[in-house]
């Protein structure tokens, strides 16, 4: 399904927006990749989400991968990625991956091989700040959920563009990013109901409270728990912001 037409020149694809588990056939893990001209952004790659990915784009074609923490959900399909690059190709082809301190040696441990993410994989450790891939401006900044967590902001030299959260268990983390005008790609794990003390997480009230305080212009939810209803979760963040709200699932596509 697209969404409607936006002013930014990004487009936004959704391979994979699923939580740590779920039981919804098709909720592959947190992926999703933007567009500008020939330059492909993207943001985490969870689990089951490389098919998705690569009937999207010819994944060694991407200018980089933004992991935002080093929870299996948002990271753990490099494992593919990485075996895509490393074997389909000779010479072996790579690609660009940022993301917390200590992601390669994750990757390393998984097949107890030092080495195996830089096979193919040219992992660098992110810190909060501007940083240019291909001509996209990508903004991060340090969230509270768990170690190391990261939200990002993607736009063109600082106009409207994408906000998104990752995983995060304070609306005013992502305040710093937002500008009125963006879009919101946000998570809501526990919908409408109450997030679960101590898991830093947000819901639809957070979300619809904090897209109204920034002016942002569209919210996509993603992210929510198998057993919360959808539709009050869209309804409680847009009666609270104002704006339309959508809950993202993977073949989604928007033009920002």
């Amino acid at each position: 399904m697209t969404g409607g037409t936006g002013g930014t020149g990004l487009r936004l694809e959704v391979a994979g927006a699923g939580p740590a588990y779920t039981d919804r056939p098709g909720a592959v893990g947190a992926a999703y990749l933007v567009r500008h001209g020939g330059d492909a952004v993207l943001l985490d790659l969870g689990q089951g989400a490389f098919a998705n990915l690569a009937g999207l784009i010819e994944p060694s074609r991407l200018t980089g991968v933004v992991v935002s923490h080093l929870h299996p959900d948002h990271f753990v399909d490099l494992v593919p990625l990485r075996h895509y690059l490393r074997y389909e190709f000779e010479p072996p082809r790579r690609v660009r991956v940022l993301g917390p301190a200590g992601l390669a040696e994750r990757l390393d441990a998984l097949h107890a091989q030092p080495g195996f993410a830089a096979a193919a994989l040219d992992v660098e450790a992110l810190a909060e700040g501007e940083r240019r891939l291909g001509s996209l401006l990508v903004e991060a900044r340090r969230v509270h959920h768990a170690g190391e967590s990261f939200a990002f902001r993607l736009s063109l030299d600082g106009r409207s563009g994408l906000v998104y959260s990752g995983d995060c268990g304070l609306p005013d983390d992502l305040v710093p990013l937002l500008r009125p005008g963006d879009t919101l790609l946000a998570e809501a794990t526990f919908g409408a109901d109450d997030v679960a003390p101590g898991s830093n997480h947000l819901n639809a009230h957070d979300l619809g409270r904090l897209a109204a305080a920034a002016g942002v212009a569209r919210l996509l939810i993603t992210h929510v728990l198998m057993g919360r209803d959808r539709a009050a979760t869209v309804a409680a963040a847009a009666a609270l912001s104002g704006i339309p709200v959508r809950i993202v699932e993977p073949g989604d596509r928007f033009d920002l």
